[in-house]
Order: C-alpha cells, then sequence, then structure tokens
C-alpha cells in the first residue's frame, strides 16, 4: 500500500512539474534567456532545494490548516483515505489542464480537495473555514501584487535604461543596482531562516557569538559583488555576435543573464511553496500510517518524501512541460529578457513572502499577473486577453470541481475500504 500511494503522489508531483513548474520557467523560456533543457536543470535543482529549506510551513498549511484534524481523532484512517483522494484529484485535475495548455494552480486543487472530502466525510464544521478565507484573499491579491511589484520595476528599467540615447551606457551604471535588487530581495526573505544552522555551528562549536543578521549580510554583499563584477566582464568582452539570432540587441543579450538568476529565484520560490501540494498530503498518510494518529500538532515531511517529490516534478517538466511554458512565456504578451526578467523578479518576491508566512499561493496567479503588469506599462494593446480568459477560467472552476472531484473519489473509496 506504502508503494502503491508513493507512486500515486509521484504521479501528482510529475503533473505539478509538467502545469506549475513549467509556467514558473515560462517566462525565461519565451523570452529565449534560457532553454528547455537549461529550465529542466535549473528546476531539477532549485525546486528541490527550495521544497527541502523553504517548504514546511506551507507543508504544515496544507495538512493540518485546512481541514480541522482533531475531528478525526477517533478515525484516523477515514483522514488517510480522505488524503489518498486528494492525490488521485490533484494527479486528475493537473493532467487534463495540461494536456489543454492551461496553467490552473495547483493550490486550488489541493484546497478544494480536501475541502471536498472533509465536508462529506465529517460535515462542514470539518472545514477551518477561517483559514479558507485567509487561503482565498492570499490567491485573489496574489496576482495584484505581482503585477504591481512587475510593473514598478519593468518602468524604471525601461526609462532609465532601455529609452535612453545610449542604452548599453546607462546598463553598465545600473549593473551594481540591479545586482543589489536581485541578491537583496532574495536574501532578506530566504537567507535569515537558511543561515541559522551556521550562526547555531558557530556558536556552540566556536563559541563566536554573530548578530543574527551578519551572516546573511555578509553572503548577500559578496554576492551582489561578485554579479556586478562578472557582469561588467561579460558586458566589456562583447560575444554579441555569436548570439545574435536570439536576442534584438546587446543589452537583451546581458538582461537575458540577469533573467536567467531571476528564473532560478523563481524555481526555488516555486519548489518553496508549490512542492507541498504534492508532498503534503502524502507526508500526512505516513504519519497516520507510522503513528496510528492525526497529525494535529503538525508533522516533518520524511527526506525520501522529498525526493520522491522533486524526481516526480522535473519528470513531468521534462515530457509534459513544453505546451504550458508556450502558454505562459509566448501567448500573453511578447516577451524579451528585460521585461522578462522584471516579470520573475516580481514572482519571485510575492512568492517568497507567501511561503515566509506560510500561505499556499498560486506561482502562476503571481506570474500571470506580472506578466500583465509589464504588458500595461508597455502597451494594452500588446496583452492577448484572450489567453487570459482561458487562463481566469481555468482558476475559476479548478477549485470547484477539485471539491467535487475529490468527494466523489473519497466516497468511492470509503466505500471500497468497509
Amino acid at each position: 500500500m506504502i508503494v502503491f500511494l508513493a507512486l500515486l503522489a509521484f504521479y501528482v508531483a510529475w503533473n505539478l512539474g509538467a502545469n506549475d513548474v513549467a509556467n514558473s520557467m515560462g517566462t525565461s523560456v519565451g523570452s529565449k534567456a534560457v532553454t528547455l533543457r537549461q529550465a529542466l536543470i535549473i528546476a531539477g535543482i532549485l525546486e528541490f532545494t527550495g521544497a527541502v529549506l523553504f517548504g514546511r510551513a506551507v507543508s504544515e498549511t496544507l495538512a493540518t490548516g485546512v481541514v480541522k484534524p482533531e475531528v478525526f481523532a477517533d478515525a484516523p484512517q477515514i483522514l488517510l483515505i480522505g488524503m489518498v483522494s486528494v492525490l488521485i484529484t490533484c494527479g486528475l485535475w493537473l493532467q487534463f489542464a495540461t494536456s489543454k495548455g492551461l496553467p490552473v494552480a495547483s493550490s486550488h486543487a489541493v484546497v478544494g480537495a480536501i475541502a471536498g472530502f472533509s465536508w462529506v466525510a465529517v460535515g462542514v464544521g470539518a472545514i477551518d473555514w477561517s483559514s479558507i478565507g485567509l487561503i482565498s484573499f492570499a490567491w485573489v491579491i496574489t496576482p495584484v501584487v505581482s503585477g504591481a511589484i512587475a510593473a514598478l520595476f519593468y518602468s524604471v528599467v525601461k526609462r532609465w535604461i532601455l529609452d535612453q540615447p545610449d542604452p548599453l551606457f546607462r546598463l553598465r551604471e545600473w549593473i551594481p543596482w540591479l545586482s543589489a535588487t536581485l541578491l537583496g530581495i532574495f536574501g532578506t526573505i530566504v537567507l535569515p531562516p537558511v543561515s541559522k544552522p551556521i550562526d547555531t555551528l558557530l556558536t556552540n562549536k566556536f563559541g563566536i557569538n554573530l548578530p543574527t543578521h551578519d551572516i546573511p549580510l555578509l553572503i548577500g554583499a559578496i554576492a551582489t559583488f561578485s554579479l556586478t563584477w562578472y557582469s561588467w566582464r561579460q558586458l566589456d568582452s562583447g560575444g554579441w555576435e555569436e548570439e545574435k539570432s536570439k536576442f534584438p540587441n546587446p543589452l537583451e543579450q546581458q538582461m537575458a543573464r540577469f533573467q536567467l538568476l531571476s528564473a532560478c529565484f523563481v524555481a526555488f520560490a516555486h519548489g518553496s511553496n508549490d512542492v507541498g501540494n504534492a508532498i503534503a498530503p502524502l507526508a500526512a498518510i505516513a504519519y497516520i500510517n507510522r503513528t496510528g494518529s492525526v497529525p494535529v500538532n503538525g508533522f516533518s515531511v520524511p527526506l525520501w518524501i522529498l525526493v520522491l517529490g522533486g524526481a516526480g516534478i522535473v519528470a513531468g517538466l521534462a515530457v509534459w512541460g513544453k505546451k504550458v511554458i508556450a502558454t505562459i512565456g509566448e501567448g500573453i504578451i511578447p516577451l524579451q529578457p528585460s521585461s522578462g526578467f522584471c516579470a520573475e523578479l516580481a514572482t519571485a518576491t510575492t512568492i517568497l513572502v507567501a511561503s515566509r508566512f506560510g500561505l499556499p499561493v498560486s506561482t502562476s496567479h503571481a506570474l500571470v499577473g506580472a506578466v500583465v503588469g509589464i504588458g500595461a506599462i508597455q502597451s494594452w494593446k500588446s496583452i492577448r486577453f484572450q489567453t487570459l480568459q482561458s487562463i481566469a477560467l481555468a482558476w475559476v472552476i479548478t477549485l470547484p470541481i477539485s471539491a467535487a472531484l475529490g468527494a466523489v473519489i473519497f466516497l468511492g473509496l470509503r466505500l471500497v475500504a468497509t
């Protein structure tokens, strides 16, 4: 049974990779900053890293925050069957959406499926409606916030670099600021909790007590200086003729290098948030199977589940991800590396902040909002609203469909089990 459930979770992670990870990398592939093979490598490494280092809070929210686990205290097997129905529901719906090229929100599918089976299993009182309300608010505000941040970033880049008489000279002046912004945002959100083990080691092993933020500041300063120095060298070395077919001018060629880093941050951010959609149900199942009780006070995700989820995500992206990448990267507005960089920086910022607070938001919400925000600055006429209508429809129908499907599958599984 455990082997079967592990394969089922792998199937969900596969579909998650084909859909959500694909749209998180779509702007980079669409602007030709990275190839599909490079996107696979980036996603494979950083999705896994983000999930392991930064994904615990979201996984706990999904496993214990949507449904009230204490109502299943006398019947943990019912919760186990319910989590199995969540895995099946999410896998089926994500596979269908991917086949249509629709970048749906896996967080909608997971929350909807959990709410659906809980309702028919125990009743409406089993659902934590305050948590549902907070998550729903986060879903609504995510594209708005991400779009505003992207529009702000792109306005600055457009005004002070792209629209200047000598944009390459202006870019050289702005490289330190772009480096500091890119690494500063990522470092401020991610490095403090990640660097805690280093602080603990220095204190316990060597008796060195450093202020809390000294190590993150040092790492950030070194990284910013290194990126600035490397970017100046690349700008001076030329090499434009070699990649003339990919980029319209030398400036966009240089911005593509910055977008490569922003793509890494989006992959990390996605791993920190959305991977919980694939592994949280299996982690809850494993906890119930191991302890015979429900995870009322939280739980830890076993390493083998993380490895399984990471492998499934990479496989799904490699085999099925191309179609959704095309929808996000090319179907909303035409993207260049300069605009793609701003979209990804806004997306990563929004998702990482949500992950810090344990909110299971949608990377597709954030990325679509960011792309639309940039389109508003460029020209409203450049936005393909027909594509947006299809994406919005997929978002809206995912929650009720997954809730209904989760309820039906749960009833069927409970009937078989009894």
